[in-house]
């Protein structure tokens, strides 16, 4: 069953996988209208028994990778606020982070949400901090010694390879990251293959649909079709989608075996 989270634009709280309908290569045209409803021969009306989220009837628009963010910009990442746009604590029950798990936080840059999981996981627990950028490695190393957190390890990764062990996490979370990715499809393979059988992907990223995220530029967020357009012939398949966020996205994303 795929499960929807409670959401501020984006449809009903909770919505059986019975009723997704895959998204329509036009977008979101809708059916004409008369003033007693769908003016449609009555086959038609069948359908519109079923609930559609709106991102299903979006149009999948193509897409260019955004340009990757400097560690000139990690203040940003620290920002007074974060707290309550993105709600590590809040995230992380949802996920089911739990003491001795093995997590990774790629593109962690200064290991915000590295730091977060890593008081989560514990000293039995694991976090790997990764980023391509060896200058944001040295930020999270700095602020993790500055929390007396230990059990960060930072990887220093490569556009098409997060070099992680294989078949060794219980998560990976991306937070506003995976946008930015040059090399899409090869990472997704190596994460999945870093994944357990039964782990997970947290994945956040603004909203390109609506009015929520419209302060950020459009290369840095993803509609919920681009996203699945991408990640589903990876290997992937959507387990959970949360819109509780303010202006972002939550995909929980599992291996698709099938």
């Amino acid at each position: 069953m795929i499960k929807f989270g409670r959401a501020s634009t984006f449809g009903r709280a909770s919505v059986p996988a019975s009723r997704f309908l895959p998204p329509r290569a036009t977008g979101i045209c809708g059916a004409p209208r008369t003033a007693r409803g769908y003016a449609r021969p009555p086959v038609f009306a069948l359908a519109v028994l079923f609930v559609v989220p709106l991102w299903a009837q979006e149009s999948v628009r193509e897409r260019k990778p955004a340009e990757v963010m400097s560690f000139h910009g990690a203040d940003w990442l620290e920002r007074a606020g974060r707290d309550e746009e993105q709600q590590p604590e809040k995230v992380m029950a949802i996920m089911g982070v739990q003491a001795g798990d093995a997590v990774a936080d790629i593109g962690s840059g200064s290991g915000y949400f590295a730091r977060h999981m890593a008081k989560v996981v514990g000293p039995e627990g694991k976090v790997y901090g990764q980023d391509i950028q060896p200058e944001m490695l040295e930020i999270l190393k700095q602020k993790a010694a500055a929390e007396n957190i230990t059990n960060i390890e930072a990887v220093l990764g490569v556009e098409d390879d997060p070099k992680l062990p294989p078949l060794s996490l219980d998560w990976v979370i991306l937070v506003d990251v995976y946008h930015e990715f040059q090399q899409p499809q090869p990472m997704l393979a190596k994460i999945r293959d870093c994944l357990k059988p039964a782990g997970k992907v947290a994945l956040i990223e603004y909203r390109l649909v609506g009015e929520t995220a419209k302060h950020i530029r459009a290369e840095h967020r993803m509609s919920v079709s681009q996203v699945l357009k991408e990640w589903s012939p990876s290997g992937y398949k959507l387990v959970e989608l949360h819109e509780f966020l303010p202006t972002q996205h939550l995909f929980i994303l599992g291996k698709d075996e099938g």
